[in-house]
């Protein structure tokens, strides 16, 4: 495929042409000419943070009901957690999965920890759902099965509206892990409040045993203000120091959201090399807070894009809420961006990002992230002639795309140099949206 231009690892690079071998992966990058497949290949957005069954949240739990907060959604998100069937489950990550495809996510890393049946009952069904919904739609998934014992930094017993998500040991959960055998592409400790310092270093051990020394951990973080205050109550520490003196943090570590970590910290995770998970739509729906990402980005850090709650699922506008959360918490312009601008900055930063944050995965696949040789040729085109785009020239067309633009701005998605979304349509489109239509009824009827 030859494009007028691509993001490549140097920056914007006119007149290539990508080979492709047939596994997939990018044999070489070389100059190349006209006729053209597109105007702008960039690479394709990993999503790095996923509860795809939040999807069917959207628009539930808006109302103001007393002093509305995080703590007040995840009622609403439990009664949801806790009625949804597997066939539901299918077909709203069938329908979140396509969107994905279509607002330029390539690769998603599924946070996953609705493990049980609505009542309970162990079985495999849940987790099938999304892993054939994913394969449906043909997106690559790095399932990160959830590992989830306590409701608090007590060591409290679960909830019984958290039964669906809990084990009860750490030798439970990898027997668990187990059976799914390379369908696992690493873990996730849920958070510290539902994971013990103990529990996680014998779980830490028993993957590395299990899935390898560099299987990905992910790890939700000092998302909320009242979740730091609870473990310095409770421990007499911050939960990004607890992680840090429980565990050998490093590449293999994502942190997700730590909206609430401090300086010293942010200095500690870069310099251990783990990964920000950041997830701006979410983070601003559910009034989390703003990261200092124009901090960590100037410093060197690490940062990839995830949808969370998936309330929305465009890369763009994750990207887009990014920068203008720096913009109205500094009150000045241009925060993440180099005198080159921002759109292209950022989308670099977060892609490459995301690949780190998935790399190590079971099953062994290729890098993702970056247009370069030994990469899976994950490719998002952007038109020059597209709504927002129109009349800009290749040197602010990702600047346009940044601050005006949408998905109908994506002329055209790869994955593994396969066409995915052609102008906005995707396979069996239309059976998707009747089949959610029809489960959302279910759920909220």
């Amino acid at each position: 495929m030859t494009f007028h231009a691509i993001l490549g690892p140097r920056g914007l690079e006119r007149n290539r042409s990508i080979d492709i071998a047939p596994d997939g992966t990018i044999r070489a990058v070389r100059a190349g000419n006209a006729p053209y497949d597109g105007f702008l290949a960039i690479p394709g957005m990993p999503n790095a943070h996923s509860h795809i069954f939040q999807r069917a949240l959207a628009g539930v739990g808006e109302e103001a009901r007393g002093r509305d907060s995080f703590w007040s959604w995840r009622k609403a998100m439990y009664r949801l957690a806790g009625s949804i069937t597997p066939d539901q489950l299918f077909a709203v990550a069938r329908h979140g999965y396509a969107r994905m495809l279509r607002g330029g996510f390539t690769h998603v890393a599924e946070f996953h920890y609705l493990h049980h049946g609505p009542d309970g009952d162990r079985g495999p069904e849940s987790t099938r759902a999304v892993l054939a919904a994913a394969a449906d739609v043909g997106l690559p998934i790095s399932l990160l099965p959830v590992y989830y014992r306590t409701s608090g930094f007590g060591n409290e017993d679960i909830l019984p509206e958290q039964r669906r998500f809990a084990h009860a040991s750490v030798g439970d959960f990898l027997s668990a892990v187990e059976t799914l055998g390379a369908e696992a592409a690493g873990v996730a400790p849920h958070s510290l409040r539902a994971v013990p310092s103990a529990d996680l270093v014998e779980l830490v051990v028993g993957v590395d045993a299990l899935l390898g020394p560099e299987s990905p951990l992910h790890i939700h973080i000092s998302e909320q203000e009242r979740e730091v205050e609870a473990c310095l109550a409770a421990l007499g520490c911050t939960p990004i120091d607890l992680l840090a003196d429980t565990v050998e943090l490093g590449p293999r570590w994502s942190l997700v959201h730590a909206t609430h970590a401090t300086a010293a910290e942010r200095t500690g995770v870069r310099s251990a090399g783990a990964n920000i998970v950041l997830c701006p739509l979410t983070e601003a729906n559910l009034g989390d807070g703003i990261f200092p990402a124009r901090e960590h980005f100037l410093a060197g850090g690490a940062a990839a894009m995830g949808t969370d709650a998936n309330v929305r699922l465009s890369s763009i506008e994750e990207a887009r809420q990014l920068e203008y959360g720096q913009r109205l918490r500094d009150r000045r312009r241009a925060r993440v961006a180099t005198q080159g601008g921002a759109g292209a900055v950022i989308w670099s930063w977060l892609a490459r990002g995301g690949g780190e944050a998935v790399a190590g995965s079971r099953p062994a696949g290729s890098r993702v992230g970056r247009i370069e040789p030994g990469y899976r040729a994950d490719l998002v085109v952007l038109g020059r002639d597209a709504p927002n785009t129109l009349g800009h020239e290749l040197e602010t067309l990702m600047d346009a795309w940044l601050v005006a633009g949408d998905d109908r701005d994506i002329q055209a998605v790869y994955v593994g140099g396969e066409r995915r979304v052609e102008r906005g349509s995707i396979a069996l489109e239309a059976e998707i949206e009747v089949g959610f239509a029809s489960a959302m009824r279910e759920i909220w009827s």
